[in-house]
């Protein structure tokens, strides 16, 4: 008989949730992380007494009650609503585009005026047939936000010139004709009071958690220990790339202590102008409402993600899906091993779609 019912590799948001809900349903789980914390990408680190999401920012936000329900169960969450700002060519716009954006940009002042302003520039494009993002985002909310709000952060994002980029990247652009800032049009949002850790620390308890320890160093005996497995690392890692490697793009940041309390008056604040090397600029008191004398702020660069970099967001273009396809084909097969995350399953997820998908798999 195994020591534990399931190894868990990996102690981010799924293989946390993962874990929880094992030793609800009596369980015994052994969780393994190669960092030396848990958390995953939602780590935060107490700097100046500021939580710092080290690992870029993280807003939970969902119109599921269930999920809401269920996250404030392990910790409160506050009243943080995301409204993150556009910095270009030293003028401010707000984001998502709505009306405020609309009156910065063209001193339009009602729904009608920014209407007739978009459609006016969509037609001018003549865009029909749409070959690539560039034109797929003109053809959708015309050009001045094109160049002001998309181009140039869409082009570092993906460290790709956005004519190069396919159209399909951009199903749709969220345009608002009302004077709403919130970025989420999600019912439920905010941020746990205390911080991440709180949330991760909450569903790991009572579960034994060994940081520093890398699955692939050891995998034979690891693999050893448990009746299943649940895998949440690159599914072409756990394959040893035998179809080759898929693309994820990484993020660097720079983090700094200013001695000043308040230093962009607000948590997100977006850089939009390809001559700035960053995407954007996060400073995390404002994640919780905080009053501290110093604040900390956090660039954020995207990059190609390496063998030294930790991969963040796949890069879901035709190329990589179809490879992807041919890993998940034979992680199907797989009777002991459950792919969750999205690492594992090269898929883009917000935080209460990990929960939502984590809470159907059976245990």
């Amino acid at each position: 008989m195994k020591q534990y019912d399931y190894l868990v590799v990996g102690a981010g948001l799924f293989g946390s949730y993962f874990a929880y809900r094992a030793k609800k349903n009596g369980k015994k789980v052994l969780v393994i992380e190669k960092r030396s914390h848990v958390g995953g990408n939602l780590f935060c680190e107490s700097i100046e007494d500021i939580n710092v999401h080290k690992y870029g920012a993280h807003i939970f936000h969902t119109s599921n009650k269930e999920v809401w329900n269920f996250v404030n169960s392990i910790v409160e969450f506050n009243r943080y609503t995301n409204s993150p700002v556009a910095s270009y060519g030293g003028a401010l716009y707000n984001l998502p585009f709505n009306m405020n954006t609309f009156y910065a940009l063209w001193g339009t002042k009602t729904p009608e005026e920014a209407r007739m302003k978009i459609e006016e520039q969509r037609k001018a494009s003549g865009i029909v047939t749409p070959k690539n993002l560039e034109e797929q985002a003109i053809s959708l909310v015309g050009k001045d936000i094109y160049e002001i709000l998309i181009k140039g952060y869409t082009e570092k994002q993906w460290g790709r010139d956005a004519t190069d980029l396919p159209a399909f990247i951009i199903k749709r652009l969220p345009v608002r004709f009302t004077f709403d800032n919130n970025y989420f049009n999600d019912k439920y949002q905010g941020i746990p009071i205390g911080g991440y850790n709180k949330l991760i620390n909450g569903l790991l308890e009572g579960i034994d958690v060994r940081c520093n320890i890398d699955y692939f160093s050891n995998r034979q005996s690891l693999s050893l220990l448990a009746d299943k497995i649940v895998y949440t690392g690159k599914i072409d890692e756990f394959y040893d790339y035998c179809y080759g490697k898929l693309d994820y793009r990484s993020l660097r940041f720079e983090h700094e202590i200013l001695n000043i309390p308040n230093f962009q008056g607000n948590a997100v604040v977006n850089y939009t102008d390809k001559t700035v090397p960053y995407t954007r600029i996060i400073e995390h008191k404002h994640f919780e409402f905080g009053q501290q004398p110093n604040t900390v702020i956090t660039k954020e660069f995207s990059l190609e993600a390496n063998s030294n970099t930790e991969p963040y967001y796949p890069v879901n273009d035709e190329k990589n899906n179809t490879l992807y396809k041919k890993y998940k084909q034979i992680a199907e097969m797989e009777q002991k091993v459950i792919f969750g995350g999205r690492l594992a399953e090269y898929k883009y997820y917000d935080m209460h779609q990990i929960i939502e998908i984590a809470s159907k798999l059976e245990i």
